[in-house]
């Protein structure tokens, strides 16, 4: 299909640019640009000030491609799908062309990725029959059978689906998003020069030697053929003040130097930055400066919503590419006739799946621009995308190694998980795509009710999360999208079993996947660590994969959506249960040794330097949303959560319903596994929680030793000469530490000073201090006054106080020194502003260029101190009871409609997905000392099943979609807001697991 525009070709190089986006729709237009060969047989981006033909000497026979200019350091940062498609095409072609270099597995998934974007789920023989007419790399042959065992695992992902997770797998390609430019160091040694959004690369072939960060760089500059690095001074560098290398000719030289300018501006700069005057006599060196949005530019306009919202649908490709590869010239729109005198330029866009080619201008006055698409379609009248994707685009660029992890993660795909049974959100950020239909292929309009105004559903990619006045769904709209779903409770119970374990799954990904990838980059972890942590963790990654696709597929069969024949005798899932728990007990003995590993990996990082900072950088990935130790621990509290699920649906069960004996059978097993564990899970918790504190405090040599155990931590105010200063306390069995929040750059709490425990007193002393609330702690020769924010408080403080002052009675030893020094009680440094969670914190990902923090936030210490409450050992244990996952509508105070939103609870704090898919949470919601509540009247809701959590100024509400899910939500909930509600929860509790 071809398409054509005029404007003047004496017009800057940006006018042709804007043109060609604007046809497109492409909103994010600034990450690509139009390359050609020059008279120099150099390719060459199209400067954007220049006029074009002062750059084009040749029309007639020049060629311009649109391509992939700038490649983001995260392709989540991409916030339109049509990007997102289009940088996957780039992918695709460097495949084809060998300049995307990895291994064969990353090779073969790659391409698995491709073959489900155009052909669909997997079949064996139209598998076979397609890779033999279609060549995706060069080699492929060899890897037909890893390509068709890969693909086997996408079951029911869909077209958008298949390119994000083709970008993620490319992204971690070493050399993904790289140019090479041949030059030679000092010494004559060849190397290739790349330049990326971290800064400028030197290669030796295809393996990375150097890499110099802007932050590291003050001038880039050539002379003639010498390209030039001045580096910042560094005492700790063995580099050289100026690097200098050589290339080709000057030509290229100055080439490399501008895009490595352009690059530099993109990436690093706010805004574009403004002209420099020129000179009044000469100038001296070049003048080119970057032209166009940077990258925070982009995000902020596409994220405040200055676009119009264009709907982009994607479909198979060739999904009847048997037939259409046999006859490809039906399959071709027929070119318009162009008029004669007419000057033309085309832009082309390479072999696979679509062409978009480049013809030339015949004028110099005027330029007709035409695209042409040749794109395999299931019907030979209607190309299979909507106009944003007909007319394509040309990418490239080179890549190398690193899909191995994710070969596992990708056998999980589109799990929708329970009520709305629909794929609201996009796989911005989605490293785990999880299929609901557990091996069903019904991936129809029940996954996809999100219709346009046409009709016709629309893409699974568009996400209510991107852009909150653009993208929220109003009422009405959700209504039309309900589906009927059972109504019997064991049905809701069932689904939460599947959502919860779509996160489990999620959080062993996160030791299975993400940081066995982190430690087997470099030698840092022994191997004998590595072994016991890995052996034991990857057969349970296994073992929950199969299970919540067999969950999954009851599920299915329970809604109706197939086999409706068989309906009445799938609505059960005690007997799935049952099998799968029974299943569990092999991997007893992989659960004891977990307290093991964490106590050798403990070791490892004290020893090990390069260790303990891998660990700590791991922590600071988006994907480790937890303390890493506390992962460790998620295989023994989920089997916690199956004995709660499998109680609940006892209870809900006559004695005489059909699946009543299989679900009590699965309760005795489950109890019976618990109590084996228990005192395991005991000892590792107190564990964890120690090694938490121990890096949120500074001023501590040794405060993790046996037979320490922790009580309570929280915000308390101590008087001094000064009047009532906020201090932080933990409360141990041996020892009380009080502390003050630092000005380190990780935020921790500096130890001000200890009161030992032993012949320690408590005496209530309001009417002494005439302060309320307060008490008076006497230890040896010291005495200090503490007040606590409510009457609750203090009391909980009190009672937890005499029970471990009991304890060290009872002990009767020497107190170990806690403190290297005891600093003295002075001034207590300025503290930041309190943590806010705003509209801004779920609409823009941690990644983004305004919010890159290198310490986590929301730990429970930070938040305890934020919100002046406190939380004890046994609310940490009765939290990890409590936690859910699942999607929820969420309403600020002052918005009109609802964002679809995935949510997940644990560890006091709601955690924010645009879907289930996504890896990493965008934002989280701390909700110690927030309030629960039901909305009133007067708020105008007017909503069912809508429960309401503020604090202070904050309000936020939030929706489920039924009674059940509204019901266990508030539980939840409940446990980790206001200190009343989680007194009266604890009180009113039957039983507790410890």
């Amino acid at each position: 299909m071809y398409f054509s525009f005029s404007f003047q070709l004496r017009a800057p190089g940006k006018a042709l640019l804007d043109a060609v986006c604007s046809h497109l729709n492409l909103v994010e237009g600034d990450y690509f640009g139009l390359e050609f060969q020059d008279h120099r047989k150099m390719m060459v981006w199209l400067d954007l000030l220049k006029p074009i033909i002062k750059q084009v000497r040749r029309p007639k026979t020049t060629v311009l491609k649109f391509v992939v200019k700038f490649f983001p350091p995260d392709h989540t940062q991409l916030q339109e799908e049509l990007t997102r498609y289009l940088f996957a095409l780039q992918v695709k072609q460097d495949l084809a062309q060998g300049k995307l270099t990895c291994n064969e597995s990353s090779a073969a998934l790659l391409i698995s990725h491709i073959v489900q974007s155009e052909v669909g789920d997997f079949d064996e023989t139209v598998d076979r029959e397609h890779l033999s007419k279609n060549t995706y790399m060069p080699q492929q042959d060899a890897l037909e059978e890893k390509i068709m065992e890969y693909h086997r695992n996408h079951f029911g992902q869909t077209p958008a689906e298949s390119d994000f997770q083709l970008l993620e797998v490319a992204r971690r390609l070493e050399m993904y998003g790289i140019r090479l430019h041949p030059a030679k160091d000092r010494e004559g040694t060849k190397i290739n020069l790349a330049v990326a959004n971290t800064g400028i690369l030197v290669f030796q072939g295809h393996t990375k030697i150097n890499a110099f960060n802007w932050a590291k760089v003050r001038k880039l500059s050539f002379k003639r053929k010498r390209f030039l690095i001045k580096l910042r001074p560094d005492a700790n560098s063995s580099y050289q003040d100026t690097l200098e290398f050589m290339m080709a000719s000057r030509d290229f030289c100055k080439s490399f130097w501008k895009i490595c300018v352009e690059y530099h501006a993109f990436f690093r700069l706010f805004e574009e930055p403004k002209p420099k005057p020129k000179p009044v006599l000469f100038s001296r060196g070049s003048s080119f400066r970057f032209s166009g949005r940077t990258q925070k530019q982009v995000l902020d306009y596409v994220k405040e919503g200055g676009h119009k919202k264009v709907q982009f649908e994607r479909k198979h490709s060739k999904l009847c590419s048997i037939r259409s590869l046999s006859t490809p010239s039906s399959e071709q729109i027929e070119v318009p006739k162009q008029v004669k005198q007419s000057p033309k330029i085309t832009l082309i866009q390479s072999s696979q799946p679509d062409e978009i080619q480049t013809l030339s201008p015949r004028k110099e006055e005027k330029l007709v621009t035409e695209v042409l698409i040749q794109h395999k379609s299931p019907s030979p009248n209607k190309v299979p995308l909507e106009k944003r994707a007909k007319e394509g685009a040309h990418l490239t660029i080179d890549g190398e190694d690193a899909a191995k992890d994710h070969i596992q993660q990708n056998m999980k795909n589109a799990h929708q998980p329970s009520t709305a049974g629909s794929l609201t959100g996009s796989p911005h950020l989605s490293e785990l795509s999880i299929n609901s239909q557990g091996g069903m292929t019904v991936l129809n309009s029940t996954l996809s009710p999100n219709l346009s105004p046409d009709g016709k559903p629309s893409s699974p990619l568009i996400s209510p999360f991107l852009n909150e006045p653009i993208c929220i769904r109003t009422d009405d709209e959700e209504d039309s999208r309900k589906k009927k779903f059972p109504t019997d409770k064991a049905y809701y119970i069932a689904k939460e079993v599947s959502t919860t374990e779509c996160t489990y799954l999620k959080d062993l990904e996160v030791i299975t996947v993400w940081f066995q990838n982190a430690t087997s980059k470099d030698d840092s972890m022994p191997e004998q660590l590595k072994n016991l942590i890995f052996s034991n963790f990857d057969p349970l990654h296994k073992f929950h994969s199969s299970f919540l696709k067999e969950v999954d597929q009851r599920l299915v069969l329970w809604e109706g959506r197939s086999n409706s024949h068989m309906k009445s005798d799938n609505q059960k899932v005690g007997d799935v249960m049952l099998k799968n728990i029974q299943g569990m007990k092999q991997f007893t003995s992989n659960l004891q040794k977990h307290y093991e590993a964490l106590i050798e990996l403990e070791k490892a990082i004290k020893n090990s330097r390069k260790l303990d900072v891998l660990c700590r950088d791991f922590e600071q990935e988006k994907v480790c949303y937890l303390p890493l130790n506390m992962f460790f621990l998620r295989p023994l509290h989920r089997l916690m959560h199956y004995k709660q699920l499998m109680e609940r649906l006892c209870k809900h069960y006559s004695p005489n319903h059909v699946d009543f004996r299989d679900t009590r059978a699965a309760l005795a097993e489950i109890s019976e596994m618990v109590a084996q564990l228990h005192g395991t899970m005991i000892k590792m918790e107190n564990f964890q929680k120690l090694q938490e504190l121990k890096k949120d405090v500074t001023g501590i040599d040794n405060l993790v030793i046996p037979g320490r155990e922790f009580i309570r931590l929280g915000s308390l105010s101590k008087l001094s000469g000064k009047g009532l200063q906020q201090r932080m306390f933990f409360l141990f069995n041996d020892a009380l530490l009080y502390t003050s929040r630092g000005l380190t750059s990780s935020n921790q709490f500096k130890i001000h000073g200890q009161l030992p425990l032993f012949n320690m007193t408590v005496e209530e002393s309001d009417d002494e201090w005439g302060v309320p609330h307060c008490l008076t702690l006497r230890s040896q020769n010291q005495a200090i006054v503490v007040a606590a924010s409510s009457q609750a408080e203090i009391e909980k403080w009190s009672e937890d106080i005499q029970m471990a002052i009991g304890l060290a009675e009872k002990s009767g030893g020497p107190v170990p020194e806690l403190m290297a020094s005891s600093p003295p009680d002075g001034k207590s440094p300025e503290e930041g502003p309190v943590d806010q969670e705003s509209e801004d914190d779920l609409s823009a990902s941690r990644s983004s260029l305004e919010r890159q923090s290198p310490h986590r936030g929301n730990t429970t210490v930070h938040v305890c101190w934020h919100r002046n409450t406190s939380v004890s050992v046994i609310d940490f244990s009765f939290a990890v009871e409590n936690q859910l996952s699942g999607n929820l509508l969420r309403k600020f105070k002052n918005s009109n409609g609802w964002q679809k939103l995935w949510v997940v609870f644990t560890n006091f704090c709601l955690f924010f997905y645009k879907s289930h898919q996504d890896s990493h949470p965008l934002a989280s919601l701390p909700l110690l000392g927030y309030s629960l509540t039901i909305p009133s009247e007067s708020e105008n809701i007017h909503k069912d099943f809508v429960f309401k959590l503020h604090f202070k100024s904050h309000v936020y509400y939030f929706r489920a979609e039924n009674e059940y899910t509204f019901e266990r939500w508030m539980e939840v909930i409940r446990s980790a807001t206001d200190c009343a509600s989680r007194s009266r929860l604890l009180k009113h509790k039957e039983s507790h697991l410890y």
